[in-house]
C-alpha cells in the first residue's frame, strides 16, 4: 500500500507573510480552550489586536467562561481568517494558532502599555476596559497551521510567526 503524498508544503516568505498578514488584519478570532469542568473544548469569539511586539491580544472579562478556562489551563487555539464575499469559503485564507495564554497584571506598567494600544484599535473598548472584571491576555504562540487557499497548506514554527525586524 502506498502512501499518499503530504499536503502540507515547505514554509517559504510568503507563507509566512501571510500568516502575518492574516494576524494583523483580524478583529476578532475565534478561541478555542478546554473547559475545566471537563467537559472538553469549548470556543468563543474575541475581539484581536496585536501588541507592539506583534503578539495577539484580547481583552476579556473574568466572567466569560473562557477566562476561567484559560486560568485553569493557559493552552488555547485562535483562528483566524475570513470568508470573502464570493466563492466557496475553503479555498479563503486561514490561520489557526496554538498559543499559551497570559494574564496581565492589571498593576503592572505592561497593563497600562497594553491598555493604551488596545484602546487606539478598539476605541469603544474604553466604556469597560477599566472594569475591574477584566484583563488583558496576551498570546505566545507555540505552533500553527496555515491553509492558505486550496491545495495550499503550511506548518508555521513560533520562529515564522515573528514580524520581521522595523515592523
Amino acid at each position: 500500500m502506498s502512501v499518499p503524498p503530504s499536503p502540507i508544503r515547505p514554509t517559504d516568505d510568503a507563507a509566512r507573510t501571510l500568516a502575518l498578514s492574516l494576524l494583523r488584519d483580524a478583529r476578532f478570532a475565534a478561541l478555542a480552550v478546554t473547559d475545566p469542568s471537563g467537559a472538553g473544548p469549548m470556543i468563543s469569539r474575541v475581539a484581536l489586536t496585536l501588541t507592539l511586539s506583534g503578539a495577539p491580544m484580547t481583552l476579556i472579562s473574568s466572567l466569560a467562561a473562557h477566562s476561567a478556562a484559560l486560568r485553569a489551563d493557559p493552552r488555547a487555539a485562535l483562528l483566524v481568517g475570513e470568508p470573502g464575499a464570493r466563492g466557496d469559503p475553503l479555498t479563503h485564507p486561514r490561520l489557526s494558532l496554538r498559543a499559551t495564554a497570559r494574564f496581565v497584571d492589571r498593576d503592572s506598567a505592561e497593563h497600562q502599555t497594553l491598555r493604551a494600544h488596545y484602546l487606539t484599535q478598539r476605541p469603544k473598548a474604553a466604556l469597560y476596559a477599566d472594569f475591574a472584571d477584566f484583563s488583558f491576555v496576551v498570546f505566545s504562540a507555540t505552533g500553527a497551521a496555515l491553509n492558505g487557499g486550496f491545495g495550499k497548506a503550511f506548518i508555521l514554527t513560533p520562529e515564522d510567526l515573528q514580524p520581521p525586524p522595523g515592523r
